[in-house]
């Protein structure tokens, strides 16, 4: 039980950092690239399943959090789920950054 919470927090706080980190090229501002760039979604399904992958991470983490990483099983979701969001947004970087450099 105490991997499992150990896991769950320091996943979360890993995400929260690099999430935090990969906003600051936003704030600076100094890149005019970044300035004037636009997604462009094709089909709008494609948004369903980050939208799911997003919910589903605010969930487990209120979840988590209100039961005080006492429940094992919510812990390893929260795992899971934060692991794939976090490939699924370094992905959405490495498009970014491919683009603007």
């Amino acid at each position: 039980m105490k991997i499992s919470q150990i896991a769950a927090k320091a996943v979360v706080r890993a995400f929260l950092l690099l999430l935090l980190i990969s906003t600051a090229p936003f704030l600076i501002g100094n890149n005019p690239k970044l300035q004037n760039f636009q997604f462009v979604v094709h089909q709008k399904w494609t948004l369903v399943f980050p939208s799911v992958l997003i919910v589903g991470f605010v969930t487990l983490l209120v979840l988590c959090t209100i039961k005080k990483y006492k429940e094992v099983d919510l812990n390893w979701l929260l795992v899971i789920n934060t692991l794939v969001l976090l490939a699924y947004l370094l992905t959405i970087a490495y498009t970014i950054y491919k683009q603007v450099a």
